[in-house]
């Protein structure tokens, strides 16, 4: 599996914990030290099943001064995925890339239901 995160962030922190505590093989990748590419993001974003805007740190310090949250709704798919892979802090973390599933945001119960 491939553990994208951002090493700073505390939610990161608790979702590689988990993953070390249940004995789940991984690949870290730090998101600031390489982005993800726009090929793995449409191949994430077709895997996940999930709205296109759970992708967006919308927390974040960047997303906030571009004023995304007004940006995006006239955004298509592709300007959006083009954007996310310009810079690996518009995007939310952690990501959790498996066989047939990928999982943005660390939620305990869903990982504990696809990562074990």
């Amino acid at each position: 599996m491939l553990f994208i995160c951002y090493p700073k962030c505390s939610t990161c922190r608790k979702a590689k914990a988990w993953l070390d505590r249940n004995g789940i093989p991984y690949r870290l990748r730090d998101i600031k030290q390489e982005n993800p590419t726009y090929d793995e993001l449409v191949s994430w974003y077709r895997a996940s099943g999930l709205p296109l805007r759970r992708f967006f740190n919308t927390s974040g310090t960047l997303y906030k001064s571009l004023s995304l949250k007004d940006k995006l709704p006239n955004m298509s798919e592709e300007e959006q995925l083009r954007l996310l892979a310009s810079d690996g802090m518009l995007v939310k973390r952690p990501i959790l890339a498996g066989e047939g599933f990928v999982l943005v945001g660390f939620r305990e119960t869903e990982w504990e239901e696809k990562a074990k």
